[in-house]
């Protein structure tokens, strides 16, 4: 019998290694767990078919003495990241049957190595939304209560792994949709620097903004998995090297944190949620790590930026989808009745909004007053940060500002569900990386629901972030 429950991608890969299990044995373990839970939980739209030859080519690999440290290891993959020869419909009715014609290089890296690759994870549709609840194919529950929400876009990436449907996952995240969904579902989830990871083959959202990262159990196996899927790449001239950020080592020093108690104390936040950060805030010190209060002036502007930046980048991207091309097409009364039909039938309520709210910021005489403006201030974010970072190593915030809410608690209200991101929105805008790790569990209505606490470093500093986490994680 293999523990799932305490395995870690080090330890399948000893184990592997050995001969304690194949990878087959590891994968079929895997796979009933799913059988098990998905039906309810959610968290898978279509668990692959091939996934047990995948692991026999694995097991061959292994015995030939070629194994990498990703060889076998099960993944589920978000439904916005492309496959060559399957569906990636990023939970839409508009791409429901469309099949991608060649594959993400985050994913290709995997599939370089060998992992085995379970299926595709539920989303927001168009990775747009913090709670799943806008996918077309039903909402991801949350393993730790089926009353709530795993969190969004990447809700299905994070309750697979939480359920142990997966050893890890790949996420995006465009303002937050690795890292809230990891806190929700009690996970790990790596924001990376804009441009370490490759975005070609993912489905596009805010361009600007997206990143794909890694969704896991543990610090380490986050760090393992951004080694395998960084870099640069020929397919997206965004991409940047290792040797982009020079990076100064620790010398035994460890890391400055900095808090920014000013933007903490302004309200809104959970109480459960505030005593847990200033519980892990104790906890960094007990461990020796030195403290400091910082100021970042204009983060409380950042919501409001994000909100016209990502739309305007949103309803640009979303023109591609016509009807015409790909994807749903059906007719009108005219071409051009065509083109407004199959938008309408294809696409969600949430997915419309920002579309609307898009085009308006950068339609006609609002241009100069709402994009241009937030542009302006996202730069002033830029220096906050870069001042901030000169005095300390990372930054700590909570990850998000409640536990996970009840699955239909905040459908009516996007204004409260985009409140949603106050804490993870800022990283994106300033492209740095962040990374939200499990701190601890409130308990509400009989159930122990995860909290997680947030780390941000300066660009290109995942190190610092890798060792700040597995060292509060006693990793």
């Amino acid at each position: 019998m293999i523990d799932i429950k305490n395995l870690t991608i080090k330890k399948a890969h000893e184990s592997l290694l050995k001969g304690d299990f194949t990878v087959r044995e590891l994968t079929e373990t895997y796979l009933a767990e799913i059988q098990k839970k998905n039906p309810e939980i959610n968290a898978y739209l279509e668990v692959y078919t091939d996934a047990l030859e995948q692991a026999d080519e694995a097991d061959k690999r292994i015995k030939a003495g070629k194994a990498d440290i990703l060889t076998g290891i099960p993944f589920a993959i978000k439904d916005n990241l492309l496959i060559k020869g399957r569906i990636a419909s990023a939970s839409s009715k508009m791409l429901e049957k469309y099949c991608a014609t060649y594959t993400a290089t985050a994913v290709q890296r995997l599939v370089e190595q060998g992992a085995v690759l379970l299926g595709r994870a539920n989303m927001d549709e168009f990775a747009m939304g913090g709670s799943t609840e806008n996918s077309a194919y039903g909402v991801t529950k949350n393993p730790h209560d089926m009353s709530r929400v795993s969190g969004g876009s990447s809700g299905g990436s994070a309750a697979a792994v939480a359920m142990d449907g997966a050893l890890a996952a790949l996420g995006t995240d465009t303002g937050g949709s690795i890292r809230q969904p990891s806190s929700f579902c009690g996970t790990v989830g790596l924001k990376p620097t804009y441009g370490s990871v490759s975005r070609y083959g993912a489905i596009a959202m805010g361009s600007s903004l997206d990143q794909i990262g890694p969704i896991t159990k543990t610090v380490e196996d986050a760090e393992i998995i951004f080694n395998v899927i960084k870099g640069a790449d020929g397919f997206d001239s965004t991409t940047i090297s290792d040797t982009t950020f020079a990076k100064e080592p620790y010398k035994g020093k460890k890391p400055v944190i900095g808090i920014p108690t000013a933007f903490l104390n302004q309200g809104g936040i959970d109480e459960a949620v505030l005593a847990n950060f200033n519980e892990s805030v104790e906890k960094f010190k007990n461990l020796g790590f030195e403290v400091k209060e910082i100021s970042l002036p204009n983060i409380g502007y950042s919501l409001a930026v994000y909100y016209v930046l990502m739309p305007a980048e949103v309803s640009a991207n979303m023109a591609r989808f016509d009807g015409v091309k790909y994807g749903l097409h059906k007719d009108g009364v005219n071409m051009v009745d065509d083109y407004f039909v199959s938008r309408r039938e294809g696409l969600g309520r949430e997915v419309r909004r920002r579309i609307m709210l898009g085009t308006y910021v950068l339609s006609t005489g609002y241009y100069d007053a709402y994009y241009n403006k937030a542009n302006i201030v996202r730069n002033l974010l830029r220096e906050d940060f870069k001042k901030a970072f000169e005095t300390v190593d990372v930054i700590l915030t909570p990850t998000a500002p409640t536990p996970a809410f009840k699955i239909g608690s905040k459908t009516e209200d996007p204004i409260q569900m985009y409140l949603e991101d106050i804490f993870t929105v800022t990283a994106n805008l300033v492209g740095v990386p962040a990374l939200a790790v499990p701190s601890g569990f409130v308990e509400r209505e009989g159930k122990q629901l995860p909290l997680g606490i947030q780390i941000t470093a300066a660009h290109g500093r995942e190190d610092t972030l890798f060792m700040v986490g597995k060292e509060f994680r006693s990793e």
